[in-house]
């Protein structure tokens, strides 16, 4: 009994995944219609060969040459030229909609993965982001109207097969179903066995694919360090991974096909001997002899193969599954389903006694308490590790606080519209993304509806125009992946015209000149500066002496605030941390 609430439970689970899908198959629903219909007629016409094969037989045997027996070769070209359209209509539906649907979930997860918190790439390797979002899509719907299609047609396929032995012998026919119910029975709890496996390979796979990634971005370390064989035999270890776990599932699957193909052979023996008997009783007749094994190697011939069949459905059933977990998480940062928009920060912004941790661990803030004053430039300083950025990365929520809060015009963060809360902030990173395209495009990315006097003013204030006019196709350059083809200045001056075409009243500036030599450093520092004007400005510093004009300095260390004040009052404290910093950058 409880066997059977688990079976039904299973059952239920799968249906689940399909009704889900149906919200994808739905728009294509009368192409997936003729794609499952015309799979009708391609399955029963297959019957016609050995239905055929009886008069043929018996009209040969009987030497009574009729007009059907003459024309039965050509009347089975002419079926099979027709069911061979059929199938190709089939074929060619199906993979419009097939290609369709996996758009459309794409779609979907892409959207998903845009809103995926810091902590989930934190976590996750660009592999398993590939496998995941990509690769289950192709593995799900790969299978979904193939499986459907497939098994319309073999059910119908078996149907006529089925007929066809009723019609001939019945006795006989319930010796071959006999045969074919044993024959199932291997395929009991296939999802089961290869669960773990497919997870695991998911895992692999996905390891593999890092690889790639690592190599293509890490391609000049790799060539500088000399680490191909490092790499390489890394890269090894990742393949004998997958091939083991490649193994494991042909171990617990690949003998579900041999004992198949073993039941048929014994059973299509059985069968030849009984009917062998029938033939010499008179009970059948030559052709009647001959259409019956014929099709019942026909109606047998799919059940050897069906165990890689059913793995195959199991498989895409598991990437299934993966998919729509993915879909129905519920990201960690999102909307308060209150939450309200932001338009201007008019007052401050405060935190009041944030703690933060990333593992829920160890803390790496402890008890933040500072308020920053609309319009104030305020620079956060303090040894590597210490919080800094963490801090900064507060406000527009890539993380969530642990405790305390984050607020602006005291209201929490938390409380405030996502996306309006970010449209209220630019941010110029250490190392900043570029995407493929132009110049033009990676401006853009600020504000799309940009006019053409609000690109030359952000290029202008960016000190973006000799360089762009140095250029054969200016600001119609293409940059390459991730800025390759720019120098690191070039790229820090675009990702200022950015924020300046974002215009929007908060300026984090993270590291922004840190790895900039000294003649691109000014150039940057001037196109900042003018960033800077008439914005709040958060500044995360390395180089003191790029922040010695700040409104405020503040001094992170371990995690906690040692010391607030301006340039002038932090370095006339003789025992403060910003004075030791400052001295020892002085001596560098």
């Amino acid at each position: 009994m409880f066997s059977k609430i688990i079976k039904r439970i299973n059952q239920m689970h799968i249906y689940r995944n399909y009704s889900k899908m149906y919200k994808y198959v739905e728009p294509y629903k009368f192409r997936a219609l003729i794609a499952i219909l015309v799979s009708i007629p391609i399955g029963v016409l297959d019957t016609v060969i050995p239905g055929a094969l009886k008069y043929y037989i018996d009209g040969i045997t009987n030497s009574k040459l009729s007009t059907v027996v003459v024309y039965m070769p050509l009347l089975i070209v002419a079926f099979t030229l027709f069911q061979s359209a059929l199938t190709y209509i089939a074929n060619y539906v199906n993979a419009w909609v097939g290609a369709n649907i996996s758009n459309s979930l794409k779609r979907d997860l892409y959207a998903k993965l845009m809103r995926c918190t810091a902590s989930f790439f934190d976590k996750n390797a660009s592999g398993v982001v590939q496998m995941r979002f990509n690769s289950d899509v192709d593995v799900a719907c790969g299978g979904l109207l193939n499986n459907v299609k497939n098994f319309t047609k073999k059910f119908f396929n078996s149907v006529g097969y089925v007929g066809v032995l009723l019609f001939t012998s019945w006795k006989l026919a319930c010796v071959a179903i006999i045969v074919l119910g044993i024959a199932l029975l291997p395929l009991k709890g296939v999802k089961k066995r290869i669960k773990s496996i497919t997870d695991n390979i998911v895992i692999s796979g996905a390891s593999v694919a890092t690889s790639y990634v690592e190599t293509f971005n890490g391609n000049r370390i790799i060539s500088s360090y000399n680490l191909y064989d490092y790499q390489l035999s890394k890269f090894i270890d990742k393949l004998k991974a997958c091939f083991k776990m490649g193994m494991k599932m042909v171990q617990r699957t690949g003998i579900l096909a041999p004992i198949m193909h073993f039941v048929v052979g014994a059973g299509v023996a059985v069968i030849v001997f009984v009917g062998n008997y029938f033939l010499s009783t008179g009970e059948m007749t030559a052709g009647d002899f001959t259409a019956f094994v014929t099709a019942v190697i026909l109606l047998y011939q799919p059940i050897k193969t069906l165990g890689d069949d059913i793995t195959s459905i199991q498989t895409s059933v598991l990437a299934m599954e993966r998919v729509f977990l993915l879909l129905e998480t519920v990201p960690e940062i999102r909307n308060n389903p209150k939450s309200t928009k932001i338009k201007e920060i008019k007052n401050n912004i405060e935190y009041k006694d944030v703690t933060f941790s990333y593992d829920n661990n160890r803390p790496v803030l402890k008890g933040i308490n500072l308020k920053i004053k609309a319009g104030e430039t305020v620079a956060f300083v303090g040894n590597s590790g210490g919080g800094k950025t963490t801090l900064v990365n507060l406000l527009p929520r890539f993380y969530d606080v642990t405790s305390g809060s984050v607020e602006i015009d005291g209201i929490d963060v938390r409380k405030l519209e996502l996306d309006s809360l970010r449209d209220q902030i630019s941010i110029v990173f250490q190392d900043n993304f570029l995407f493929d395209g132009t110049i033009l495009d990676n401006v853009l990315l600020g504000n799309e509806k940009a006019s053409e006097t609000e690109i030359q003013q952000a290029i202008k204030n960016a000190c973006l125009s000799e360089f762009v006019e140095s250029l054969p196709k200016g600001l119609k350059t293409k940059v390459g992946e991730r800025g390759v083809l720019l120098s690191g200045g070039q790229k820090q001056r675009i990702a200022i015209a950015r924020a300046f075409i974002k215009n929007a009243p908060i300026v984090i500036l993270d590291e922004a000149t840190s790895a900039l030599d000294n003649k691109s450093e000014a150039v940057v520092q001037q196109a900042i500066n003018n960033l800077m004007k008439d914005r709040t400005v958060l500044i995360i510093a390395h180089r003191l002496s790029t922040v010695q004009n700040a409104d405020k300095i503040v001094v992170v260390n371990y995690g906690e605030i040692a010391e607030v004040g301006t340039h002038k009052e932090l370095i006339e404290n003789p025992n403060g941390v910003y004075q030791s910093l400052y001295k020892s950058q002085l001596t560098l």
